[in-house]
């Protein structure tokens, strides 16, 4: 089922599968990518209870070994309405035979859109239900139209950094795990990021030690994205490699995939946070469109 929310200046669309968003539009611009196979089918995934991949495909716990797809369960679960006004809406799935086949685990998870003029939050709830402590990370991974104007080329857009910062690049393997052998990104330091479709042949572009906020635009143009995140510590800059695919997603994630060879023991995952029994967790990233 899809949801609408709006205000005066923006509405949104949100899809209960996967509490994925559909659309987001002001008057005379959709700045959501609106998928297509030739690229992407995607438009903003929810990361949880995993960001990125797992080697093989599975990780263990407990001594017992587990499946599940990239990105983890929230994507291909059915959340179902909590609350929801004109301008606001939150979705929720509880573990259920689906989700404890991939993750055994009880837990309540709630993702809020709520719209404040031209700004949209995108806020998640995790509540532990299990007796156990609940690990886990979560993630966005929002795409946007690029261009956003007419007229303007995928190359006259910036991504950038309200400050200048040092920032650090997850060394990737070519199927995209860690290599647990991180670089600085630019040497004198990073503002901005000036986009090329081949600077994404090698897959994703995922940073870290950044200021918490960055600026998608073209100096040519007038229409821009502005993404804040908060509490995540990774930024992830991708679109689909070695094309000219018309968008990039921008990706706050709180944990990272699986190290290259290495079938992740979840006790011991990087990055993961572990929370206690009864125990409730909040993160949350907003986008500014203007």
């Amino acid at each position: 089922m899809i949801y609408t929310i709006e205000n005066e200046l923006l509405t949104v669309s949100i899809s209960s599968l996967g509490a994925e968003l559909m659309s987001i539009k002001s008057q005379d611009t959709e700045y959501l990518w609106q998928g297509d196979s030739k690229y992407w089918n995607g438009r903003a995934p929810i990361m949880f209870p995993t960001c990125g991949r797992l080697f093989e495909g599975k990780y263990t716990y407990l001594g017992k070994e587990y499946s599940m797809p990239n990105h983890g369960i929230a994507r291909s679960s059915e959340f179902t309405p909590y609350e929801m006004g004109s301008d606001f809406i939150t979705l929720e799935l509880k573990a259920n035979d689906y989700t404890r086949s991939m993750y055994p685990f009880e837990f309540l998870f709630r993702v809020t859109f709520k719209l404040k003029e031209n700004k949209l939050s995108i806020s998640y709830f995790v509540k532990n239900l299990d007796n156990a402590d609940l690990i886990f990370g979560v993630g966005g991974h929002p795409a946007f139209n690029v261009p956003l104007e007419a007229g303007l080329d995928f190359s006259d857009y910036i991504v950038e950094f309200p400050t200048k910062c040092d920032a650090l690049r997850v060394d990737f393997s070519p199927a995209c795990f860690l290599t647990n052998n991180d670089k600085l990104f630019t040497q004198g330091g990073t503002k901005a990021i000036e986009l090329s479709h081949n600077m994404f042949d090698n897959d994703a572009i995922f940073l870290y030690n950044i200021p918490k906020s960055a600026k998608l635009y073209s100096p040519k143009g007038k229409k821009s994205v502005t993404i804040s995140y908060g509490k995540m510590k990774y930024l992830g800059l991708w679109h689909m490699p070695k094309t000219d695919a018309p968008y990039i997603c921008l990706e706050p994630w709180s944990s990272v995939p699986a190290t290259e060879g290495i079938i992740d023991n979840l006790l011991t995952k990087q990055e993961m946070m572990h929370l206690p029994s009864g125990y409730t967790y909040k993160n949350d990233y907003t986008i500014t469109l203007e």
